[in-house]
Parts: C-alpha cells; sequence; structure tokens
C-alpha cells in the first residue's frame, strides 16, 4: 500500500481513539450509567396495590461510578435524594469490584491516548519495527479492546449479580423495602461498548494498511523453517 494511504489510515485510527479516550473520560464523571424504577414493596403490599395503582409506588433511580440519584416513592409523593459512592455506599456495595471498574475505566483512557500517539508517530515519524511498529500498535489496540471488555463485563456483573440498584434503593432504609422494577444500561455505558468496538476496528485498520496480524507472519517463517529443516 502506499505510503500516502498508510498515513491517511493511522491518521484515522489516531483520531479514532483519541475520540475513545475524551468519549470514556466524559462518561466516567455522569450519572448516565443506569436508569431504572424501585419499588417500594411494603407500601405496595400494606395497601395491596395493582396495576395503575403500583405507579403510586415506583421511584426512579439513576447512576453512574461515583454518584447518583433517587427519587423515594412510597405512596405519599416524590422524596429525591443525592448519594454517592465514596465514602457513602463503600461498606454496602461490593468495593473492590467497583473500585476495578473505575481503575480499568481509567487504564482505558490511558491506553487509548498512548495508543494515539502511536498512530500519530507511525503515520509522520520513523518508527522502530518492534517497539513503535506495527507489533506496538495491535498491542495498544489489543489493551484498550481488553480494558472496555472488562469494563462492562464488571459493572453488568455489579449491577445484575451483585443487584446494585437494590442494594442502593435499601441503603439505610428500616421502615421500608425496596426491589428493582426496572432496569436499563445507559448512555455512558454504551459509550464504553463504542468505544471498545472502535479499538478493534482499529485493529483492522492496521491490517487494512498492510500489517499481517502479530503471530501470522510467524506461523508462516516455522511452516517454511520446518520445510527447510526436512530438504536438508
Amino acid at each position: 500500500m502506499p505510503n500516502q494511504q498508510k498515513k491517511v489510515l493511522f491518521c484515522l485510527a489516531g483520531v479514532l481513539s483519541f475520540a475513545c479516550a475524551l468519549g470514556i473520560a466524559a462518561a466516567i464523571g455522569t450519572q448516565l450509567w443506569i436508569r431504572g424504577t424501585t419499588l417500594c414493596k411494603t407500601g405496595a403490599h400494606l395497601v395491596n396495590a395493582t396495576g395503575e395503582e403500583l405507579q403510586k409506588f415506583l421511584g426512579e433511580i439513576r447512576y453512574g461510578l461515583f454518584h447518583g440519584q433517587r427519587e423515594r416513592q412510597c405512596g405519599l409523593g416524590t422524596r429525591p435524594f443525592q448519594f454517592s459512592f465514596f465514602p457513602d455506599l463503600l461498606s454496602t456495595i461490593p468495593a473492590s469490584l467497583h473500585v476495578s471498574i473505575i481503575l480499568f475505566s481509567a487504564a482505558l483512557i490511558v491506553f487509548a491516548l498512548v495508543g494515539t500517539w502511536f498512530f500519530m508517530f507511525n503515520a509522520f515519524g520513523n518508527p522502530y519495527e518492534t517497539i513503535h511498529g506495527p507489533l506496538g500498535l495491535y498491542f495498544w489496540s489489543f489493551l484498550s479492546c481488553s480494558c472496555g471488555c472488562l469494563v462492562m463485563i464488571l459493572f453488568a456483573a455489579e449491577v445484575k449479580i451483585h443487584h446494585l440498584s437494590e442494594t442502593i434503593s435499601n441503603y439505610k432504609e428500616t421502615s421500608f423495602i425496596f426491589q428493582t422494577h426496572t432496569e436499563q444500561y445507559e448512555r455512558s455505558f454504551w459509550i464504553v461498548l463504542v468505544c471498545t468496538g472502535v479499538h478493534v476496528l482499529n485493529v483492522f485498520l492496521i491490517r487494512l494498511a498492510g500489517y499481517e496480524f502479530p503471530f501470522s507472519k510467524s506461523k508462516a517463517s516455522e511452516t517454511a523453517t520446518g520445510t527447510i529443516d526436512i530438504m536438508y
């Protein structure tokens, strides 16, 4: 492939990687990871609420990685509450899992920025083959993709397996019991998914630029070496 086309592909991959870093940084600070509704189970049972009456006992909840908001609805009007994971909920939520999600999100930003530098260096500089060349591009794209997958898997596990929304709703509640009614992932979670997909796309852009996948060349050379050994 001509050098000019390689530069265009590497610049495109670098811009996409930088956009992902900005997107993840913005997503970390928002409350738009989970949005759902919680049912005031105690209040609904007291009045045997069914059908449309249940709407009076459905409150909303939304949160991100650091803070969120819930609206408590127990038939007497809506009461909003702001909450923070640090330090308020550390004793209630799976703290090690939650901190791991934040750390992997931060690592994803760092790896995406390093990947951006590598792409731009390969587009306009004179890269060293093993450190800054195709192997480095594949390496940082793979790390970014892996971190994105880990963030989504760990966050989904915290929400679904550890019932995070229900845990938050029942924090410091003594008179009422709340249970999750509906729950859905919001914009910031899907940003992580899109950014993970972008890093996968970057891998194919590197291949499109004419560079073999890291292990394909070694296998081909091993086959050739084996053939030569047999001949001699």
